[in-house]
């Protein structure tokens, strides 16, 4: 792998409360893709328009990162709702993004759904099924962020929508090929992410929780920003990566 995408979390802070360590703005320059709250599970109109602000002065891609409508949950809590008004809820959050970037003169690059949303697309047919065929309808140029070899993926890839397929820095994978997902994510070492990261660049294997290699496939790297000292992460997976000659920029 010569290149990759590097996206991470960006402006779910909300009104006067500040999401992980606050390092938004620092973080923002180590990555190549924002994925920014709209205002279901964070976020809000001011600090949408700040974040667009700033990934456009770094030259950082933009997306819609909608999630479920769980302020108090962070978007992590699912919820039991028709795919129809789940697909609502989805292009109501991408709307509202997609006119605070068309003020600055920016156009979005890309949607991630947030969270459980994310999970929940990932397993459920007619709610991925149905999001998709909106977006071959609306923005059919608009990279959907996926997990590899999931429901979304193959619908997408199906109906021509393109997609970019993640790998998780800051989680752990098991032998099937899912994400083991925590509640209380803890801190770890930059020095072993970042060797984690640059093997699954090189060699395309990841050490599973069972202590066994896993092929993964991906085009780019995810961050979380609300993992403790997700800074410090960033900063020692671009280190790694630019050390290695493999150039961090967004999809194409």
């Amino acid at each position: 792998m010569k290149e990759v995408d590097f996206n991470s979390d960006m402006g779910e802070s909300f009104g006067p409360w500040t999401i992980g360590d606050g390092v938004d703005h620092e973080l923002m320059a180590l990555i190549s893709s924002a994925n920014i709250a709209t205002g279901f599970h964070a976020g809000d109109p001011g600090t949408m328009r700040r974040t667009v602000e700033r990934a456009k002065a770094l030259g950082v891609g933009i997306g819609a990162h909608p999630g479920f409508r769980d302020l108090v949950g962070f978007g992590r809590r699912h919820i039991n709702a028709p795919a129809q008004e789940l697909v609502d809820d989805i292009i109501y959050q991408l709307g509202a993004l997609r006119e605070m970037a068309r003020v600055q003169g920016v156009e979005l690059q890309h949607i991630k759904p947030h969270g459980a949303l994310f999970m929940h697309l990932a397993r459920d047919e007619e709610a991925a099924r149905l999001l998709v065929q909106t977006l071959r309808q609306l923005a059919p140029q608009l990279l959907l962020y996926c997990l590899p070899d999931s429901v979304i993926c193959h619908v997408a890839e199906e109906l021509g929508q393109p997609v970019v397929r993640e790998f998780y820095a800051d989680r752990e994978y098991d032998l099937s090929g899912s994400i083991v997902f925590t509640r209380n994510v803890r801190a770890y070492d930059p020095s072993v992410v970042a060797a984690r990261v640059l093997r699954a660049c090189q060699e395309g294997l990841v050490r599973t929780v069972e202590g066994e290699d896993l092929a993964v496939t991906f085009d780019s790297i995810c961050l979380h920003s609300d993992t403790p000292g997700a800074l410090d992460l960033a900063e020692a997976i671009r280190q790694i990566l630019d050390d290695a000659g493999i150039q961090v920029r967004t999809p194409h």
